[in-house]
């Protein structure tokens, strides 16, 4: 009898999982978009974002995917070979150019974990890559963006890492500033950010997949061109790409924790979005 339960268990995780990552394909999703994915270090993309950018980057939603990336990830030294590594790692996840990569390097953006980002700094490395004609734009036009939407992080920065929570606050800050002198009109650019979760379910990979749907199901939801939330639980396959993404493209980074993160983190197999209501 312990060897039959022995195989029941893992065999209904797998089931419960299965099922829970063909339920979030119900859930509405962005399409013909031109999105940014906002990080802060190379392997960020891998190691929180991986199943969003395997969904949104399937050719037939249509979408055009940047990864812009605010530091190089040089706290080691390192900058020069992770910044190749997030290029290996974009094309693994779906993106279709490693021309669509971008890497910012400013010595007032430190690779830190005890340095926050100056917000208008970053809002003003996303208004000279996106929008920028804004200044010249008359107040009584819509302002105009090259972007349909941005993902990061959000205000907790899922790890809790500075740089993480100064994307958010910085692309507040971008919202603010393209709609500053267009009041009235609606902004060009939306904001998605992923859920930060406790440490139990932070560190409960699959298990973690049956929660955020049902959390996800009960939350006030808003559909049309930018639904909310979004929600993607990558089956095994996914996951074994995200697992990939890390081994294979960021071997720099692979350090016995990082082992561990791969292979017990909700964040190789879940993510779910909200879209920011920016005042």
């Amino acid at each position: 009898m312990n060897w039959l339960a022995a195989i029941q268990v893992p065999a209904l995780i797998l089931v419960i999982w299965i099922f829970t990552a063909w339920m979030s394909r119900s859930f509405p999703t962005l399409q013909g978009k031109r999105i940014c994915l906002l990080i802060a270090h190379p392997d960020d993309e891998a190691m929180f974002f991986s199943p969003t950018l395997l969904w949104l980057a399937r050719p037939e939603l249509g979408n055009q995917i940047l990864i812009l990336c605010l530091s190089s990830g040089d706290s080691d030294g390192l900058g020069h070979i992770r910044k190749d590594e997030l290029k290996k790692s974009a094309l693994l996840l779906g993106v279709t150019s490693a021309e669509h990569v971008v890497v910012v390097e400013d010595e007032k953006l430190p690779d830190s974990m005890t340095a926050h980002w100056d917000p208008k700094l970053v809002s003003g490395i996303l208004t000279r890559y996106f929008a920028p004609k804004l200044a010249s734009t008359p107040s009584t036009s819509a302002p105009v963006a090259s972007i349909d939407a941005i993902i990061t992080f959000d205000h907790q920065g899922v790890s809790g890492h500075p740089n993480h929570i100064s994307l958010y606050h910085g692309a507040c800050a971008f919202l603010r500033t393209l709609m500053q002198r267009h009041t009235g009109w609606e902004s060009p650019v939306k904001l998605y950010t992923l859920t930060s979760v406790n440490v139990l379910r932070k560190y409960s990979s699959v298990l973690d997949s049956a929660m955020t749907v049902i959390t996800c199901i009960w939350r006030t939801k808003e559909k049309g061109n930018f639904p909310t939330p979004l929600l993607v639980v990558s089956g095994p396959g996914g996951m074994r790409k995200a697992q990939k993404a890390m081994t294979t493209a960021h071997k720099s980074q692979m350090r016995w924790f990082r082992w561990g993160w791969i292979g017990i983190s909700r964040y190789m197999v879940v993510n779910d979005l909200r879209r920011e209501r920016i005042l």
